[in-house]
């Protein structure tokens, strides 16, 4: 993967305004978080890890799929674990979707392209429904923008490249909402965010607070505790053995 290092003004316009998305085409129980998300201000979607404004024009350029879809269990959304060999989040919880390359028209074009090539999934079966304000990861100097979908035909999905993706799960939006798997992560630099574990995966950092926006705008947040922080090392041990311990 090889992501375009800089750009022009004109190539920057003509990226983010390359969009293809059809909010109309959301289904009812997801209309309500297009709506909002289409609605929200810039500092709504602001997340703790990230800044609203990139300082430099020649950060990297990526988007991430936020994908929902449906199941027995409800509405769910499409996470995966990255490999611990990675140069950049390694062995974090996150959206798919990777840098921008040089053929990719959009935010949109990025982001199903990554995903199918994490994933598995067919694209075909995906319908882009909004886009988030862009985001900037300081960590590994992405500038992010997240592309809302809705996954209208679902196909098994498992990691294509070891490598790259250590797991890929479908994640209940209830078992996000539940107030048992939700709580404050401290980082070993002292930052404090929301997180959340589900599958034997503490989901935190940048996913983690988009996570938590989209549950309070998409109206399916439930109220819970913060209580104290919990040290990142020591939740994702906890996760990993509750989880292998209930399998």
């Amino acid at each position: 993967m090889s992501a375009v290092p800089s750009e022009d003004a004109t190539g920057e316009s003509a990226w983010l305004a390359s969009v293809r998305v059809d909010p109309g085409a959301a289904p009812a129980w997801l209309a309500p978080l297009v709506r909002a998300v289409n609605a929200a201000t810039p500092n709504e979607l602001s997340l703790p890890v990230n800044h609203l404004v990139p300082p430099s024009p020649g950060d990297r350029r990526a988007a991430v799929l936020v994908l929902f879809g449906e199941s027995e269990a409800g509405p769910d959304v499409l996470l995966q674990e990255r490999a611990g060999g990675l140069r950049d989040h390694a062995g974090q919880v996150s959206f798919p979707g990777g840098g921008r390359e040089a053929a990719d028209q959009g935010p949109v074009d990025t982001a199903l392209r990554e995903a199918a090539e994490e994933t598995g999934l067919d694209p075909a079966g995906v319908v882009p429904l909004a886009l988030l304000p862009e985001l900037f990861i300081p960590p590994s100097g992405f500038r992010v923008t997240p592309v809302l979908a809705h996954w209208r035909d679902p196909v098994a999905v498992q990691p294509v490249d070891p490598a790259e993706t250590a797991a890929v799960v479908r994640v209940p939006v209830a078992e996000l909402a539940d107030p048992g798997h939700r709580f404050l992560v401290r980082h070993p630099s002292g930052w404090v965010g929301p997180a959340f574990e589900v599958a034997g995966m503490v989901v935190w950092g940048f996913t983690g607070g988009l996570v938590d926006a989209l549950l309070r705008m998409g109206g399916w947040e439930q109220p819970w505790r913060g209580g104290p922080a919990r040290d990142l090392d020591s939740a994702l041990l906890s996760a990993r053995q509750r989880w292998e311990s209930a399998r």
